[in-house]
């Protein structure tokens, strides 16, 4: 690191012992007050950041790059506690992250014979779940790293899962045509919901009684989990394949992202009335990768974020469609970006084998 003062009042500093001593008491208060960061090094010289934006979160750094796969990252989530994250690879392992401090890899769950699709905490902060491309979900201890059970049944790859928020039900669609349904307790599938197309994306409700699940019609279905009868509804809009789905904070909206370059906001909620498609979100871009970028909402439903092919981390207003942030750093296409559920925080990661991590404005 070179040595750099931004502001002229600031105290020449001294290195004693690897470590860089502000000379002027003054200056140290002042800075250790007012949230700007004094950064230094132990070889060489030291970088003094003196004038930066305030701080907004409690990572160590503005900005953290989090390496260690070895593949592609294919998907990111934070914890239910923000304390970590988890991260998911073409390098058939998932990595747990701690969020804060260093950001160190603290486990490694190995067990998948092919790439990792897409993973999902479950609520209790103590189990995750993670789709593969060997035909299998998986469900994993996050406190050891063991995997606790292993679902059986798909016959290609499957792209997507998810976990019901209360209770134990939980989806997966995959290649061969099919959406499951599983209960996190026992083996066996509970129920197997076909459709005409490969099911590119599968998305839950809180309670676990509506299945959401995108193909590659570009059409959204919704099942009623509780009766055994065709799709209750059928949103359509999207003209390409249906490459990630979320659900809102308040169970009120659906989000989805397609490879026709735009997301969706959907009203699911029952017996609306009028347009189901509330809004359309634009900016963020597919390529002839056909990537299955997700997409997620902010803990308090006020932005929207998603991956995209041309490099950049997108962040949306739910409510204008703004972009509000175009973030660069990724050398590849960016998969998921994910919000931190008490912090403003977001997760990305892609096709470059790296994760990020960076703080936005509240």
């Amino acid at each position: 690191a070179r040595a750099m003062a931004a502001d002229s009042d600031v105290a020449e500093g001294e290195k004693r012992g690897g470590e860089l001593v502000e000379a002027a008491e003054s200056t140290k208060k002042q800075k250790a007050g007012d949230g700007r960061a004094i950064v230094s090094s132990t070889g060489g010289n030291a970088v003094v950041a003196a004038g930066g934006p305030m701080r907004t979160s409690e990572l160590l750094a503005p900005i953290m790059l989090l390496s260690g796969h070895a593949g592609a990252v294919l998907t990111s989530k934070f914890s239910p506690d923000g304390r970590h994250l988890l991260s998911g690879s073409h390098d058939k392992t998932l990595l747990l992250w701690e969020v804060f401090g260093e950001c160190a890899n603290t486990l490694t769950f190995r067990g998948h014979a092919n790439a990792v699709l897409e993973a999902h905490w479950l609520a209790d902060g103590e189990h995750v779940i993670s789709a593969s491309a060997d035909k299998t979900v998986a469900l994993w201890d996050a406190r050891t790293g063991a995997r606790n059970r292993q679902f059986k049944g798909h016959t290609m790859f499957v792209n997507s899962c998810c976990p019901a928020k209360e209770g134990s039900v939980l989806a997966s669609g995959s290649d061969d045509c099919n959406a499951r349904i599983w209960d996190v307790r026992v083996r066996t599938c509970q129920r197997t919901i076909n459709h005409p197309f490969a099911v590119t994306s599968v998305s839950v409700d809180g309670p676990g009684n509506q299945l959401y699940t995108g193909c590659l019609d570009g059409n959204i279905r919704v099942y009623d989990l509780r009766s055994t009868g065709t799709a209750s509804m059928v949103l359509k809009g999207h003209q390409d394949i249906i490459s990630g789905m979320a659900l809102s904070p308040d169970g009120a909206s659906l989000l989805s992202n397609a490879m026709d370059n735009t997301l969706r906001c959907w009203d699911v909620k029952p017996y609306a009335a009028g347009e189901r498609c509330l809004k359309v979100f634009l900016g963020a871009q597919h390529n002839y990768e056909k990537n299955l970028i997700k997409c997620s909402w902010s803990a308090d439903g006020t932005k929207v974020g998603a991956g995209s092919s041309d490099t950049f981390v997108y962040v949306w207003d739910a409510q204008t469609r703004r972009i509000l942030y175009k973030l660069p750093g990724h050398r590849g296409s960016v998969t998921e970006v994910h919000f931190h559920p008490t912090q403003p925080i977001v997760s990305s990661c892609g096709n470059d084998k790296q994760i990020y991590l960076g703080e936005i404005r509240p």
